[in-house]
Protein backbone atom coordinates (compact mmCIF):
# COMPACT_ATOMS: atom_id res chain seq x y z
CA UNK A 1 0.00 0.00 0.00
CA UNK A 2 1.21 3.49 -0.76
CA UNK A 3 0.48 6.33 1.62
CA UNK A 4 0.87 9.82 0.27
CA UNK A 5 1.05 12.93 2.36
CA UNK A 6 -0.12 16.14 0.78
CA UNK A 7 2.87 18.03 -0.50
CA UNK A 8 3.03 21.11 -2.62
CA UNK A 9 4.80 20.53 -5.90
CA UNK A 10 6.71 23.58 -7.04
CA UNK A 11 6.84 23.59 -10.82
CA UNK A 12 10.05 25.23 -12.09
CA UNK A 13 10.05 27.69 -14.96
CA UNK A 14 11.84 27.09 -18.24
CA UNK A 15 14.41 29.76 -17.29
CA UNK A 16 15.48 27.64 -14.29
CA UNK A 17 15.99 24.51 -16.38
CA UNK A 18 17.26 25.70 -19.75
CA UNK A 19 20.77 25.51 -21.14
CA UNK A 20 21.78 29.10 -22.05
CA UNK A 21 22.50 30.00 -25.67
CA UNK A 22 26.22 30.53 -25.00
CA UNK A 23 26.56 26.80 -24.26
CA UNK A 24 24.50 25.53 -27.21
CA UNK A 25 26.00 24.51 -30.56
CA UNK A 26 24.16 26.20 -33.44
CA UNK A 27 24.55 27.11 -37.10
CA UNK A 28 23.65 30.18 -39.14
CA UNK A 29 20.88 30.15 -41.72
CA UNK A 30 23.34 31.00 -44.53
CA UNK A 31 25.91 28.30 -43.69
CA UNK A 32 26.46 25.52 -46.23
CA UNK A 33 25.34 22.03 -45.19
CA UNK A 34 28.99 21.04 -45.09
CA UNK A 35 29.50 23.35 -42.09
CA UNK A 36 26.28 22.21 -40.43
CA UNK A 37 27.25 18.55 -40.73
CA UNK A 38 30.68 19.31 -39.27
CA UNK A 39 29.06 21.06 -36.27
CA UNK A 40 26.66 18.15 -35.79
CA UNK A 41 29.39 15.50 -35.97
CA UNK A 42 31.84 17.42 -33.72
CA UNK A 43 29.18 18.20 -31.11
CA UNK A 44 27.72 14.70 -31.13
CA UNK A 45 24.18 16.05 -31.48
CA UNK A 46 21.61 14.82 -33.96
CA UNK A 47 20.16 18.32 -34.47
CA UNK A 48 21.05 21.95 -33.68
CA UNK A 49 19.23 25.30 -33.74
CA UNK A 50 19.50 27.53 -36.81
CA UNK A 51 19.90 31.28 -36.21
CA UNK A 52 19.88 34.31 -38.48
CA UNK A 53 22.67 36.95 -38.34
CA UNK A 54 20.75 38.81 -35.57
CA UNK A 55 20.66 35.58 -33.49
CA UNK A 56 16.92 35.13 -33.96
CA UNK A 57 15.77 31.52 -33.99
CA UNK A 58 14.82 30.26 -37.47
CA UNK A 59 14.50 26.48 -37.12
CA UNK A 60 16.42 23.26 -36.57
CA UNK A 61 18.72 21.32 -38.86
CA UNK A 62 19.42 17.64 -38.30
CA UNK A 63 21.81 14.97 -39.55
CA UNK A 64 18.91 13.02 -41.01
CA UNK A 65 17.64 16.02 -43.03
CA UNK A 66 21.15 16.62 -44.36
CA UNK A 67 21.59 12.98 -45.33
CA UNK A 68 18.17 12.91 -47.01
CA UNK A 69 19.18 15.96 -49.05
CA UNK A 70 22.44 14.39 -50.23
CA UNK A 71 20.96 11.02 -51.09
CA UNK A 72 21.22 10.33 -54.80
CA UNK A 73 19.80 7.47 -56.84
CA UNK A 74 22.64 5.05 -56.10
CA UNK A 75 24.82 6.77 -53.49
CA UNK A 76 25.22 9.77 -51.22
CA UNK A 77 26.34 12.82 -53.17
CA UNK A 78 28.52 14.39 -50.49
CA UNK A 79 30.01 16.90 -52.93
CA UNK A 80 26.63 18.68 -52.86
CA UNK A 81 27.11 19.62 -49.20
CA UNK A 82 29.00 22.80 -50.06
CA UNK A 83 26.37 23.87 -52.60
CA UNK A 84 23.25 23.66 -50.42
CA UNK A 85 22.50 26.16 -47.64
CA UNK A 86 21.10 25.30 -44.21
CA UNK A 87 17.97 27.41 -44.88
CA UNK A 88 17.05 25.08 -47.75
CA UNK A 89 16.77 21.95 -45.60
CA UNK A 90 16.09 23.14 -42.04
CA UNK A 91 12.81 22.41 -40.30
CA UNK A 92 11.15 25.73 -39.53
CA UNK A 93 7.94 24.23 -38.12
CA UNK A 94 9.20 23.40 -34.63
CA UNK A 95 7.75 24.50 -31.30
CA UNK A 96 9.43 27.10 -29.09
CA UNK A 97 9.16 28.09 -25.46
CA UNK A 98 9.74 31.30 -23.54
CA UNK A 99 11.61 31.67 -20.25
CA UNK A 100 8.46 32.25 -18.20
CA UNK A 101 6.78 29.05 -19.45
CA UNK A 102 6.63 26.19 -16.96
CA UNK A 103 8.23 22.77 -16.91
CA UNK A 104 4.79 21.34 -17.76
CA UNK A 105 4.60 23.52 -20.91
CA UNK A 106 8.03 22.17 -21.86
CA UNK A 107 6.99 18.58 -21.16
CA UNK A 108 4.09 18.81 -23.63
CA UNK A 109 6.38 20.10 -26.40
CA UNK A 110 9.23 17.69 -25.62
CA UNK A 111 7.12 14.60 -26.20
CA UNK A 112 8.00 14.69 -29.90
CA UNK A 113 11.41 16.41 -29.73
CA UNK A 114 14.67 15.76 -27.85
CA UNK A 115 14.99 19.50 -27.20
CA UNK A 116 12.95 22.66 -27.66
CA UNK A 117 14.42 26.11 -28.25
CA UNK A 118 13.73 28.99 -25.88
CA UNK A 119 13.26 32.43 -27.43
CA UNK A 120 12.33 35.88 -26.16
CA UNK A 121 9.46 38.05 -27.42
CA UNK A 122 11.57 39.29 -30.36
CA UNK A 123 12.40 35.72 -31.41
CA UNK A 124 16.02 35.94 -30.23
CA UNK A 125 17.53 32.62 -29.22
CA UNK A 126 17.95 32.29 -25.43
CA UNK A 127 18.81 28.58 -25.16
CA UNK A 128 17.28 25.12 -25.15
CA UNK A 129 15.47 22.85 -22.76
CA UNK A 130 16.02 19.12 -23.16
CA UNK A 131 13.84 16.10 -22.58
CA UNK A 132 16.62 14.78 -20.32
CA UNK A 133 16.35 17.83 -18.03
CA UNK A 134 12.59 17.38 -17.63
CA UNK A 135 12.92 13.66 -16.92
CA UNK A 136 15.59 14.39 -14.30
CA UNK A 137 13.25 16.86 -12.58
CA UNK A 138 10.40 14.34 -12.47
CA UNK A 139 12.74 11.64 -11.21
CA UNK A 140 14.08 13.93 -8.48
CA UNK A 141 10.59 14.89 -7.36
CA UNK A 142 9.40 11.29 -7.45
CA UNK A 143 12.27 10.10 -5.27
CA UNK A 144 11.90 12.98 -2.81
CA UNK A 145 8.13 12.52 -2.55
CA UNK A 146 8.08 8.76 -2.18
CA UNK A 147 11.29 8.26 -0.19
CA UNK A 148 9.55 8.04 3.17
CA UNK A 149 5.94 7.52 2.16
CA UNK A 150 6.11 3.87 1.10
CA UNK A 151 4.47 1.78 3.78
CA UNK A 152 4.49 -1.99 3.55
CA UNK A 153 1.56 -3.91 4.90
CA UNK A 154 1.41 -7.59 5.59
CA UNK A 155 -1.63 -9.76 5.23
Amino acid sequence: MVSLEKETLRIPSVSELMIPSEKVAHVQIGNPLEHALLVLVKSGYSAVPVLDPAYRFQGVVSKSRILEETMGIEQFEMDRLSEILVKEVMDDKVPCLQKNDTMIDALHKLIDYPFVCVTNEEGEFDGIITRRTILKQFSKHYHETFKYTMVETTV
